[in-house]
């Protein structure tokens, strides 16, 4: 199998592929999955959506550098912890003035809280979808929230692979859009 036929896999079939073969587009389609929940995260933490996108990438990264070094067991909260905490450790350190390197510092699996157990996170995903039209809405909830694969929701929604793509896609740039404004209005 493909990396890039992850559409119907669970996170955890995603990651047997990955520690089998430790080729890195098994883990760029599983992390892709988690790109809004992550920006959700430091936007809460960060309140500036350009650091919210940084820390992203920089999550990612630490979570490739360590998914390369020990298997994990429990993948959303294992990735909400290091979101979690390089959030908190920027902040310690904007205080301080201190630049930090994510990439070097260990990180254990821990059992952290669930993101999608996060009320006021959820809250403000909640509230964002609302303003999405039906179909990205339909479509962002079953694939986020759900964890159901493009075929699924192809299966249930009656739209084709591209259309389910397309609404993920675009729904997932309003969301962000709107997340970054929601933020921009607490601060004033």
């Amino acid at each position: 199998m493909h990396p890039t036929s992850y559409t119907r896999l669970t996170d955890q079939e995603i990651l047997k592929h990955f520690y089998a073969d430790h080729n890195n587009e098994w883990l760029g389609t599983l992390l892709e999955r988690y790109t809004m929940l992550l920006y959700g995260v430091s936007m809460k933490y960060l309140k500036n959506p350009e650091e919210a996108r940084d820390a992203v990438q920089q999550i990612f990264l630490k979570a490739i550098t360590e998914l390369h070094k020990y298997e994990v067991s429990y993948f959303s909260s294992w990735l909400y912890m290091i979101a979690k905490n390089h959030c908190l450790m920027q902040l310690r350190n904007r205080r301080h003035g201190i630049s930090v390197d994510l990439v070097n510092e260990p990180v254990s699996e821990i059992n952290d809280p669930d993101p999608l157990q996060d009320d006021g996170l959820l809250r403000n995903l909640e509230e964002a979808l609302q303003h999405l039209n039906s179909e990205q809405k339909t479509c962002i909830r079953m694939f986020y929230l759900e964890k159901k694969s493009y075929q699924a929701i192809a299966s249930e929604t009656g739209f084709n692979l591209l259309q389910v793509k397309s609404y993920l896609q675009n729904g997932k740039r309003n969301l962000r859009i709107l997340l970054e404004k929601k933020i921009d209005h607490s601060d004033e």
